[in-house]
């Protein structure tokens, strides 16, 4: 259950930043309330989940995961380009994540 309100604070991150990007600097009404709800909540889940994981696992997950999801809406949604090098670092990203919930005794399995 943990790691799926995890995961509703990832998501609910990656469609704020989208619609900060929509937002054009907050002249844009309705992307500006999307994406100040979508930080409070992103925000109010991720402090639920901080209740059982640790602050450093949670947060390592919840910004890498966040940097390759936000980066697969900005090449499919805004027509972002990304390069060998950006793909290359995305799969660091994910490896790790799978390293720290794997191997990492500091997450309860």
């Amino acid at each position: 259950m943990i790691y799926l309100l995890l995961f509703l604070a990832i998501l609910a991150e990656v469609v704020a930043t989208t619609a900060l990007k929509a937002s054009d600097s907050f002249t844009k009404l309705g992307p500006s309330i999307i994406l100040v709800m979508g930080y409070a909540v992103s925000f109010y889940l991720l402090s639920i989940v901080m209740r059982t994981l640790p602050t450093g696992v949670t947060y390592a997950i919840w910004s890498g995961l966040g940097v390759v999801l936000i980066s697969i809406f900005g090449y499919l949604f805004t027509n972002e380009k990304l390069d060998a090098a950006a793909c290359v670092g995305i799969s660091l990203i994910v490896a790790g994540v799978v390293i720290i919930n794997v191997f990492s005794k500091t997450v309860s399995h």
